[in-house]
Order: C-alpha cells, then sequence, then structure tokens
C-alpha cells in the first residue's frame, strides 16, 4: 500500500503531447495549447547528450508525465531491479508530475518483447500486480498511474471485469489510473462491448490522466473489425466522442495526444491538442 509520505504530483487538466526531438524548438517558440509534455521513461534512461539536455531544459517549462513501456508490471518474473535502479534515477533528478506505467506484461526470462500483452483477471495475476505496483511506488518515492490496455482477446479464466480488476488495484495500491480512450474504443470494438458501458463502470475518481491516440483498422480472420492500437495517426471522431462521455462524468483531466510512429509536423499535432482542449472548454470546471 502507498506510503502517506511518498509524493503524488499532479498534471494540469490541459491538453499535453507525446515530446519528439524533432519538434523541441517549435514547442519553445509555439507551445500554446499544450500545456505539459510526455517522455517515454526508456528512452532517457542514459548518463547525458543532448536528449537529457533538451528534457532539462525542458523541464524547466514544462510539467513532464514519465511513461513506462518496459517495467513488465504484469510479468510472471520479478522486476528488473537494474531497470528499476535506472527508473528512479530518471525520475529523482527530473521530478515528473506523473509517473505511469501499462496493466500488461513484456517480459519473459531474460527475454524483452517488442509488445505490451494482456492478462488474464484473476485474484492471483491480481496479487502479483499489485505487488509489483507497491515495490515500483516504494523505489521511486510517489504514486503511480496503472493505464488500461488495448486488448484484441479476452481470458476465459478471467473473473473479474477490467474496470472492476483496476478499481481493486488502485484500492489495495494506492495507485491512480491512467484512462487510454482510445483504448477502451479499440477493445470494445475488438470484443463487443460497449465503450459507453464501460466507462460507467470505470473508477473516474482515482483517474490522473487521460490518453488519446490514433489506430489502424484491419479485419480478423473471420472478416470482423479489427482495430490495432498504433498511435500513428489522428484520433478518430468515434474516440473524441467518447472522450466527451467521458469527461461529462469525471470533469476536467489532463489529456494527452499520443503520436509515436509516422510522426507528423509540429502544427498538426498542435492542432490535436487544440480539439483537446476544445473537449475541455466544454465540460465545467
Amino acid at each position: 500500500m502507498l506510503d502517506n509520505a511518498i509524493r503524488s504530483n499532479r498534471l494540469p487538466a490541459a491538453p499535453g503531447v507525446g515530446y519528439k526531438p524533432q519538434h523541441f524548438q517549435q514547442i519553445l517558440d509555439h507551445a500554446h495549447p499544450v500545456a505539459w509534455l510526455e517522455i517515454h521513461a526508456e528512452n532517457y534512461m542514459g548518463d547525458g547528450g543532448r536528449p537529457l539536455a533538451q528534457l532539462r531544459h525542458l523541464s524547466e517549462q514544462f510539467p513532464i508525465s514519465v511513461h513506462g513501456v518496459g517495467l513488465s508490471i504484469g510479468g510472471e518474473t520479478p522486476l528488473d531491479p537494474d531497470h528499476l535502479a535506472r527508473l528512479k534515477h530518471l525520475v529523482g533528478w527530473l521530478n515528473p508530475a506523473s509517473f505511469s506505467e501499462h496493466l500488461a506484461w513484456s517480459t519473459h526470462d531474460s527475454h524483452f518483447l517488442n509488445d505490451l500483452l494482456p492478462l488474464p483477471y484473476t485474484d492471483a495475476t491480481l496479487d502479483r500486480v499489485c505487488q509489483h505496483i507497491d515495490q515500483v511506488q516504494e523505489v521511486i518515492g510517489r504514486q503511480m498511474l496503472l493505464e488500461n490496455p488495448s486488448s484484441y482477446l479476452a481470458f476465459e479464466e478471467s473473473t473479474w471485469s477490467e474496470p472492476d480488476f483496476l478499481r481493486e488495484i488502485a484500492r489495495l495500491t494506492g495507485c491512480g489510473l491512467l484512462l487510454d480512450v482510445n483504448n477502451v474504443f479499440v477493445s470494445a470494438t475488438n470484443l463487443d462491448f460497449s465503450p459507453q458501458g464501460y466507462i460507467d463502470a470505470y473508477p473516474l475518481d482515482k483517474v490522473g490522466e487521460i490518453h488519446l491516440g490514433g489506430h489502424d483498422e484491419d479485419e480478423d480472420d473471420h472478416g470482423r473489425p479489427l482495430l490495432i492500437d498504433s498511435h500513428g495517426r489522428e484520433v478518430v471522431d468515434p474516440v473524441w466522442t467518447l472522450l466527451d462521455y467521458a469527461l461529462d462524468q469525471s470533469g476536467p483531466k489532463p489529456i494527452l495526444i499520443e503520436w509515436d510512429t509516422d510522426v507528423p509536423d509540429w502544427p498538426v499535432l498542435r492542432a490535436e491538442a487544440d480539439r483537446a482542449q476544445a473537449a475541455l472548454d466544454r465540460v465545467p470546471a
């Protein structure tokens, strides 16, 4: 369980974007309405160089959210102590406003996999995930946020719904949650459930950050729609509509635009942030 002495910083209820080095100068010159930036932890665990120098400069002007992709919170093996040590060092000098990771696993024995893989929602998985989150929060000395995954299959052995599973993790560990609205839409389409019903069941009071991203459209072997969480294009209209639905219930939240592949020029990314600001403007504070 999260110790009361562990800090819980907060991001502003405003648009943020995933930082890409090619946008460095344009962010400094033309950031509005972008009010904060996200980085992937694993890209900044080195000892020096231009990327860290740029990040230090940006951190003096913008709140920074650190998003991990390599801890393998749901993995069956213990968390990698070297990875944790590097994360602790990064969080220590950067002092970010937020740190988050995924409800997923990405390691097997000594092998690191390129995908964030899903988990069965069982009591055994719950215990393991909570132990790992407790360990992370103790090491970095602050609350972490846990992100809902994008799903392409469901496990027959699952005994918890995903919203209830995340709610229980937050209750047992004191962690917060990161609501990825695009992931909800992708999972709902792939697994044939109501995305609005998912939002209704989600513990929105635990949400410290919302993510939006683009997805690709495909078909499964039976010709049914299959959405892939690619972060390689603009956010589609139905996801913006689902964001409005979530914000109506949660109130204003920090909203991140994720665009990690085929990264566009800065004006395109900033236009997505403008749309996020418009969604926030429609919600009473």
